[in-house]
């Protein structure tokens, strides 16, 4: 098959789900059109009807939005390398290549946000650079903040490395949260840094997809390899990779795990280890394991798949091959990414395991409806996000949608002007549920999600680290919010509404009352109230990183002014 043949390349991926036929009845309870319509072609043309043109192939094609749903890996791959081939024969609309830098973009609206904010909004101008960008004139575009998360990294000392600590994270961001909703990368860092985590921002930069679903293979491959080696390097310092976003973490996770362990590298490495190990495969599977383990301690459960004995046996027997969309990199350094890589709710479910995630919540809300994004299900980590939010008091979360449920946005795919109404037929049957649900707080992960819920259902969707966030400031709000006198300070997270105050003494959902022997004459200095905090937490100071982590005296300090949103003004880690 020639790589310039995308019809070729799209016939194959016809051929092979038709003549399986496993997701036929699948697909049926699931949010895909890509499937439906594939079966519909497929049986058309078997029954003798009209033979499937070119223009239905690249239309089918640009039906998949990668929500990785297939079961079959290698099928996901070959979408995307029909796409590649249809984009490298025709091109690729000017439009579209400018909005597929997001981290282009992004940088932009940072620099002059009330600049590139009335170049999106709804004035004359807008319109005119939607239509040349081809945005569809309905889609909602979110508004770059002014207070953005590249300054707050910076006076945070984010880009230096810790000298120091017993867990340490290299926080892989993803341009949403970076330039769009700073909040949620900075409620990722200080619920990180309140559990004693040193968080790490190394250099990186857009995570590729946004290019991958266009097709776009050289511009997707030159973000991928960036941060590989930058990412791999990090790893070998000792720091597990966190992604707020699951998309980001999907791609880093799965998608590059996809055909590594039959990489040429790897298998080099495992011939090499069999025969040191004269052939015992138990042997081998340890040291590949022991050989993970010693970069940070950590490993993901993922990474056991392909250290199985059984399995690696066959690996330089060359009777698989590596068939990942990334095979063109190292299968070394993208197992080393991987298998570091974790999901930052499936990261605090790891720390909450190991006993070390700081339980002082405090309330904020009753209830809440949790959405797991397409990218977060498909990285099998089970749901955990829904198990941290009921550590929240009197939070009760229940799960709005199913396994086949997608809310359609499909990243940038949703602003464009042809695929905007397929990305809401994709999220009709999501929506519907939540519009049942009609949940208090809605909650997700995915930002793009949380963009399409905006655009449809026209209200705020949250990431439950915002919520963590909220509950850890609502407890100590309650603690020391009278330790200067009576202030009212207006702030965004103590309940699921903007402006609410923070519980007070007494309130429906206060803690106030609970907490009125610590409160009584706590005056004295920063370190101090420190110190108390550090007792009513039940960790103690010689205990290490627990010990400090959440309670050092400028973490304290940043409660006074505001509580809400506290400043910075120093750091728990010496860096370099």
């Amino acid at each position: 098959m020639s790589p310039d043949d995308p019809e070729a390349r799209a016939r194959r991926v016809l051929s092979r789900c038709s003549s399986c036929g496993h997701c036929r009845e699948l697909m049926d309870d699931a949010s895909c059109l890509f499937m439906p319509e594939l079966y519909r072609l497929a049986d058309r043309e078997a029954a003798g009807g009209e033979a499937i043109s070119e223009v239905e192939l690249k239309a089918l094609i640009g039906l998949c939005n990668a929500c990785g749903i297939c079961p079959c890996a290698p099928v996901q791959a070959w979408i995307n390398e029909a796409r590649d081939a249809f984009v490298n024969r025709d091109g690729l609309a000017s439009g579209v290549r400018l909005l597929e830098n997001v981290q282009r973009l992004g940088q932009i609206g940072e620099a002059v946000p009330h600049l590139a904010n009335a170049l999106t909004g709804a004035n004359s101008i807008a319109r005119t650079v939607r239509r040349i960008v081809r945005i569809h004139p309905e889609r909602k575009v979110p508004r770059f903040p002014i207070d953005g998360f590249s300054t707050w990294a910076r006076a945070r000392g984010l880009h230096g490395k810790p000298r120091t600590a017993s867990r340490k994270i290299a926080y892989f961001v993803g341009c949403t949260a970076r330039y769009f909703f700073p909040e949620v990368a900075k409620a990722t860092v200080e619920v990180l840094e309140r559990n004693g985590v040193a968080v790490h921002l190394p250099e990186q930069k857009c995570c590729g997809m946004p290019a991958l679903l266009e097709g776009d293979r050289s511009f997707t491959f030159d973000r991928v390899r960036f941060n590989v080696e930058e990412l791999a390097r990090c790893v070998e310092e000792g720091f597990d990779i966190v992604c707020s976003c699951p998309t980001c973490g999907y791609l880093l996770k799965s998608l590059l795990r996809d055909g590594a362990e039959y990489s040429e590298d790897y298998r080099s490495l495992v011939a090499k280890m069999i025969d040191e190990a004269g052939g015992d495969m138990g042997l081998v599977s340890q040291r590949l394991s022991e050989r993970d383990a010693a970069f940070t301690g950590n490993v993901s459960r993922r990474a056991g798949h392909g250290r199985q004995p059984w399995l690696l046996g066959l690996v330089p027997r060359q009777v698989f091959q590596d068939q990942g969309y990334f095979s063109a990199l190292s299968g070394l350094a993208r197992l080393r990414v991987a298998n570091h890589t974790y999901d930052l709710g499936e990261y605090l479910s790891m720390l909450h395991q190991a006993r070390e995630l700081a339980l002082q919540f405090g309330a904020i809300g009753s209830s809440a409806s949790y959405f797991a994004p397409c990218h977060q299900r498909q990285q099998g980590i089970g749901q955990p996000w829904k198990d941290l939010l009921g550590l929240i008091p009197g939070l009760e979360v229940a799960r709005v949608g199913d396994g086949f449920d997608c809310c359609g946005q499909g990243g940038l795919m949703g602003f464009k002007q042809d695929f905007h109404v397929t990305s809401l037929r994709i999220g009709q049957r999501l929506t519907e549920k939540i519009r049942a649900a009609a949940p208090e707080c809605l909650v997700t992960d995915c930002l793009s999600c949380r963009i399409q819920f905006e655009q449809v259902l026209s209200r705020e969707a949250r990431h439950p680290v915002e919520l963590l966030r909220d509950s850890y400031r609502a407890y100590r709000a309650a603690m020391v919010g009278e330790i200067k006198g009576e202030q009212t300070h207006e702030c965004r997270g103590s309940d699921f509404s903007p402006g609410r105050r923070a519980p007070e003494e007494g309130g429906e959902r206060g803690t106030g009352k609970s907490l009125s022997p610590l409160r009584s004459g706590m005056t004295g200095s920063v370190g101090e109230v420190a110190h108390r905090l550090l007792r009513w937490d039940n960790y103690s100071p010689d205990k290490g990183r627990l010990g400090g982590g959440g309670n050092a005296p400028w973490t304290t300090q940043s409660l006074f002014n505001p509580p809400c949103l506290p400043p910075v003004s120093g750091e728990t880690e010496p860096r370099s």
